[in-house]
């Protein structure tokens, strides 16, 4: 793609325009899969889960459920025609229990009913024949016994050991990272409808239609030809939907199939946070080898990350936290090890920014407990290990760290956040109160788009143009609130040079654009805006000649602009020239594809390319902490994000700020606790706590990087903004660090866990004191 076929006057893109379905969430109008009516004859289902850690299945006795006012079909293992397994990536997950029963909440069978409420009861009277067994439910113990999923990963660049022996010191540490809950406001659901000869309707709540349409047709033993996933709009997924959204998929269509009529199956919450998956926890351990100067030489880095009972997406999760371990910092010498531990907990899965945010936490944390070791300012070790601009540097996975913004974004954010003068004050603040303690800290971001998985990074669209000038849009992405389908809309409505009201958005069909990739990993506007720009230029460079003959003028003198087509001084309008191309028989309808350039992975030797391009941004947080009840506060936020041409400034600030308040969320609040029986007790909103209107910082300062389009050939020079901003939250944990640090003796680095909620904070407070005794 090149620049000049791309229209110079912005009529749409670039402009705040608002959400396209706003008005309708704020009002109650946007129809959600619960919203829609019921079909006749429509039944409810429940599914039933397993109450045990960890068992052996012997038998399932549902004769007293069955016999229930309503119940019209039970379904377990027995009852599937095709394959019992759900696995995304690999093999050997079940959609129900077989034998082996191997967290709390696993699906062993389903139930549908005429109503919700008889499932739900019925669901709960099916009586299990189970053997318990003591599960395992630590990660370092899992760890210590070899329980893995999958085989360790290993990034390594360099002589590490070489250079940590010939480090000036070595700094040694370790991080406990907390896991998270998605807590989409729309649980896990899916209406699934039979039709004639084996065919199959869906509209499930996912991320990933592709995964659902084939996963629903090998669990009923047939084609994906006769399974049609379609999704207008999701409350939410946050990488929650992305995989675990076929397990309620694939049982409601099994009920569909078993009964012949429509089924709808919805999660309660409790059971919606018990049966799917979360964002991984880790534990994270290093050695770093540095200079006096504060310089890293070298780094030995080692992730011990909760998989849960099966690999679900793990792998590529533990390989996005190894090549984000650097983030924005140079290590001449890396190994960097990840193992994926099992535990007798549900599957951990994807979540907005894909392992990430636990690589750059543990990136920062070493950056902190270096500069506080060596008793220097943290933001000076940051820039003496930055990646340098323009030097040719590579990552340990070996791609060169082009574009590099890093310097620009946290000298402007230090700038407006007036670094300087808030940085004396605290500390004056600081020496003079012994209960209240205020914290500040600045971190960076450099975060990798693209999937890991090279073959993901493509998407296609579907693009018609009828003769009244309006034009229809359908591409494989998903909309879960993330503004996608205003963005390609307005992508669409560039390229024709229209109001954005005259591109209609249509909900994602795999009848449509088959063989899609899940909307996630930031890829979203990237992959499917540039497949409909694709789409619609070769359709506009199709009507160019029509309008050309009409004219009698060559073909470079047509413009399309504000809704007409100019040749010098005349015009004729949009739909004119759209009705001219049918009458001369000139195709208005064209499938774009879109494949992501220049990325390459190899993922045994974890090196390669794996990323288009970085994003970068920065940010500056502040907080309060009450040193005797360990509550805190973030008190002021300032946040410079790199979007580069920005496609919607409105949509993508929401994303900003919405990203840094759920990070916020996983570091200081949103606590998962199982008991010893690996039941989760944190299953509703009155024993998990998200973030409110409270927690966010009354003071917030959030704002896109002007002028800087993306080097690439990325959709009019724009850049990805859903996952990069979650990890900016990071400043918040490192400012509460920095309060607590204020409570010990210079040259300690603070023990704060994640997520720092009162108790942790309480915890680390007592921990350097002891320390400074």
């Amino acid at each position: 793609m090149n620049e000049h076929v791309q229209p110079v006057h912005r009529a749409v893109v670039g402009k705040g325009i608002a959400h396209d379905s706003a008005k309708k969430h704020v009002s109650g109008q946007a129809v959600y899969i619960d919203d829609m009516a019921d079909m006749p004859g429509t039944l409810h289902a429940a599914l039933i889960l397993s109450p045990v850690a960890k068992g052996t299945l012997n038998g399932v006795d549902a004769s007293e459920a069955a016999a229930m006012d309503g119940v019209v079909a039970i379904v377990t293992a027995d009852d599937i025609p095709g394959h019992n397994d759900i696995a995304p990536i690999l093999s050997g997950e079940p959609l129900f229990a077989e034998k082996a029963l191997d967290y709390v909440g696993m699906p062993v069978g389903a139930v549908a009913a005429e109503t919700f409420e008889q499932a739900v009861r019925a669901a709960h009277a099916v009586q299990l024949d189970l053997t318990e067994q003591t599960p395992v439910l630590d990660i370092e113990e899992a760890h210590a016994r070899g329980d893995h999923v999958i085989a360790p990963q290993r990034l390594v660049s360099g002589d590490v050991d070489a250079a940590l022996e010939k480090a000036d010191r070595i700094v040694e540490g370790r991080l406990e990272i907390g896991g998270q809950d998605h807590f989409y406001l729309e649980t896990q659901i899916a209406y699934a409808i039979p039709g004639e000869d084996g065919d199959m309707t869906v509209h499930s709540s996912t991320q990933h239609p592709t995964e659902v349409q084939h996963h629903v047709a090998h669990v009923l033993g047939g084609f994906a030809n006769a399974v049609d996933v379609q999704v207008r709009r999701m409350g939410g997924g946050f990488g929650g939907k992305e995989s675990q959204a076929t397990i309620i998929a694939c049982a409601a269509a099994l009920l569909a199939r078993k009964t012949g009529r429509p089924v709808r199956m919805r999660l309660k919450r409790s059971a919606d946070m018990s049966a799917t998956g979360k964002r991984h926890d880790m534990v994270s351990k290093w050695r770093i080898g540095v200079t006096d100067q504060g310089r890293i030489v070298g780094a030995d880095v080692e992730y011990l990350a909760r998989a849960g009972n099966t690999a679900d997406l793990t792998g590529p999760v533990i390989t996005r936290s190894l090549t984000h371990t650097d983030n924005a910092y140079h290590f001449p010498a890396a190994r960097f090890v990840g193992h994926a531990c099992k535990t007798n907990t549900v599957s951990n899965t994807a979540f907005r920014g894909f392992g990430g945010p636990q690589g750059v936490i543990t990136s920062e944390a070493m950056i902190d407990q270096i500069a506080r070791e060596l008793e220097m300012d943290p933001n000076r070790v940051r820039a003496i290990n930055y990646y340098g601009p323009d030097t040719g540097e590579t990552t340990p996975y070996g791609q060169p760290v082009e574009q590099n913004r890093l310097v620009e974004v946290t000298d402007l954010v230090l700038q407006s956040a007036q670094w300087q003068h808030r940085r004396a004050e605290i500390d004056a603040h600081n020496a003079t109160d012994p209960v209240i303690r205020r914290g500040l800290a600045m971190m960076p971001v450099k975060f990798g788009i693209s999937f890991n998985l090279p073959s993901l990074n493509q998407a296609g669209a579907l693009v018609h143009v009828y003769q009244d000038g309006s034009v229809h849009l359908n591409h494989g992405g998903t909309e879960m609130g993330q503004g996608l389908f205003v963005k390609v809309a307005q992508v669409v409505a560039e390229v024709f040079q229209l109001d954005i009201e005259a591109v209609k958005i249509t909900a994602t069909h795999t009848g449509k654009v088959p063989n899609t990739s899940p909307t996630a990993a930031s890829t979203g506007s990237d992959l499917n805006g540039m497949a409909a720009f694709k789409a619609a230029t070769a359709i506009r460079d199709r009507m160019t000649p029509v309008a050309a003959r009409h004219f009698d003028v060559p073909q470079d003198e047509i413009v399309f602009r504000e809704g007409r087509v100019h040749a010098g001084n005349r015009s004729i309008s949009f739909a004119e020239l759209a009705r001219m191309s049918w009458a001369e028989r000139v195709s208005l309808s064209e499938a774009g594809h879109y494949a992501t350039p220049k990325i390459h992975w190899d993922g045994k030797a974890m090196k390669g390319r794996p990323f288009f391009y970085f994003t970068y941004g920065a940010a500056v947080a502040e907080v309060a902490i009450d040193t005797l009840t360990g509550e805190n506060r973030c008190l002021r936020a300032d946040i410079l994000q790199d979007c580069g041409a920005s496609l919607n400034t409105a949509i993508d600030l929401g994303q900003i700020e919405g990203a840094f308040v759920q990070g916020m969320g996983w570091l200081t609040c949103e606590e998962l606790w199982w008991d010893d029986k690996g039941r989760l007790r944190t299953v509703g909103p009155s024993t998990y706590k998200i973030p409110g209107s409270r927690d966010v910082p009354p003071d917030f300062n959030v704002a896109i990087l002007e002028s800087a389009p993306n080097a690439e050939e990325t959709v009019f020079r724009s850049k990805a903004v859903g996952e990069p901003p979650l990890m900016l939250a990071v400043s918040v944990w490192l400012a509460l660090r920095d309060a607590v640090a204020s409570c010990g003796e210079p040259g300690l680095s603070p023990n704060l866990r994640t997520p720092a909620t009162p108790e942790a904070v309480l915890d680390a407070i007592d921990d350097i004191r002891a320390r400074s005794a």
